[in-house]
């Protein structure tokens, strides 16, 4: 089982597999810098030396991935970090070329010390991010590659050659839909009690319990921050920020004249309120990525706005039901953009949040496995070609559709009684053979798709 803990991670935006992943493959390096025996001065370090390749080389500034490893090196870790001072160390950091690691100071170009090689292709996997440390006399001292592989997850490129996972011992051990629902029969319970009684084998009820709130709780904390900023968000495309504009027109259109789409228009500004929070470097929650972080969000926002069976408890088992699903997709198949492409975050997001809903709904086991499966069906083959490589055009309207493809999806499974043709370890083996055919250039390299048919500037 891949905690839900390990599914949603509070980080900073805009990416969790170009920012979050490597904050912590570089806070990770720093660590075992520490770990250096003594040496005479000529070998104690004097230069960190770090290469970014493939995707992470190619949408580096655009992706925020050049300040994430300044803030790991730094000794800041995502979840802790605050939005504010880390632009200041960024900027203290690149003013003054000098870096703090474990109390030692080293001199570091910002410029120089990152290499971005475009050229070399990575032998596993596309997010590949090399650290070196070199003494005063020039010698090599260590040399540490990772592999950041979505949502926020990092793991050694020796260790992702195999792409196993270590699981935990768990009650209920599932690697299907098909063995998560038939736990479910056997047990006579649902996916959400599954998750809750796996989760608390590892650590005590109450923990499981403020976690799940504190995720909710900075979901919705960033919908209210993007439902009031109105300012340019960052890099070349200039793109002002809309959510406050469409929040004021909706509650004006509210006071006076209720829309026809109006519940649509809500769940899509409560998703883009997020993604603009998200490409602005905000806080989020990786749901199971940072280009994905709207969708859930917005659908859980709709769950206690618009939901009569809305309850707090509604609240965790959306969340326990969601991780779920984002498991499964995690364990067989990818949840990352420079992996699969966009099916991977947005789809994967719809899906989860679709069952998530289902299950808040009442709905039953057979229901959420349904909705989880309807949701990503219509997101098969979907591209990651951000404009200019920032996570801004088209991300942000896109986790508005993939929220609404949600809460239809939720919708039309528990309108059937769980029988359907397709299952969802179908569409997972689906997405994944449809992420390895897909050509590299639409996959979040921002060199095919609209990154290269609309000026970036």
């Amino acid at each position: 089982m891949i905690s839900l803990f390990d599914l949603f991670k509070i980080g900073l935006g805009p990416s969790s597999s170009h920012t979050v992943g490597p904050m912590r493959a570089a806070h990770r390096f720093a660590d075992r810098m520490a770990d250096l025996p003594l040496c005479p001065l000529h070998k104690s370090p004097a230069r960190i030396v770090v290469t970014l390749y493939g995707s992470l080389a190619l949408t580096a500034e655009g992706h925020g991935t050049l300040k994430a490893i300044l803030l790991g090196l730094a000794g800041e870790i995502p979840e802790n970090v605050d939005p504010e001072s880390a632009k200041k160390l960024v900027n203290h950091i690149q003013t003054t070329h000098l870096l703090s690691l474990n109390g030692t100071s080293f001199s570091f170009d910002y410029q120089n010390d990152i290499i971005l090689d475009t050229a070399t292709i990575p032998p596993i996997h596309p997010n590949t991010i090399q650290f070196e440390a070199f003494a005063r006399d020039g010698s090599l001292l260590t040399c540490q590659r990772f592999c950041s592989v979505g949502g926020g997850f990092i793991t050694p490129e020796e260790q992702a050659k195999t792409m196993s996972y270590t699981l935990p011992e768990v009650p209920y051990r599932f690697c299907s839909g098909k063995e998560l629902l038939a736990h479910t029969r056997t047990q006579g319970t649902d996916i959400a009690d599954i998750i809750l009684t796996n989760e608390t084998a590892t650590r005590p009820l109450w923990d499981v319990e403020k976690g799940l709130d504190r995720i909710a709780d900075v979901m919705f904390t960033c919908i209210e921050a993007g439902l009031h900023h109105t300012d340019i968000l960052p890099g070349p495309l200039k793109v002002k920020r809309r959510a406050a504009t469409l929040y004021r027109k909706l509650q004006e259109r509210t006071n006076s004249q209720p829309s026809p789409h109006g519940v649509m228009n809500w769940i899509s500004l409560f998703a883009i309120a997020v993604n603009e929070e998200n490409a602005a470097g905000g806080r989020v929650v990786t749901a199971p990525t940072n280009g994905a972080a709207g969708v859930i969000p917005a659908v859980l926002r709709y769950y206690r706005d618009f939901c009569p069976e809305y309850t707090q408890k509604g609240v965790r088992q959306f969340l326990l039901t969601a991780a779920a699903i984002g498991g499964l997709f995690k364990l067989n198949a990818s949840i990352s953009g420079a992996e699969v492409g966009c099916q991977g975050e947005v789809g994967v997001a719809s899906s989860m949040a679709a069952a998530g809903l289902t299950a808040a709904l009442g709905g039953t086991p057979e229901q959420c496995e349904h909705a989880a499966e309807i949701a990503m069906e219509h997101h098969l083959g979907m591209t990651c070609d951000p404009v200019a490589g920032l996570v801004q055009i088209p991300c942000i309207e896109r986790n508005a559709f993939g929220a609404v493809k949600a809460v239809n999806a939720s919708s039309l499974a528990l309108s059937d009684n769980g029988t359907h043709y397709v299952s969802l370890d179908h569409v997972i083996k689906t997405m994944a053979e449809t992420g390895r055919d897909m050509n590299h250039r639409y996959k979040e390299t921002a060199l095919g798709g609209l990154a290269v048919n609309v000026p970036a500037c």
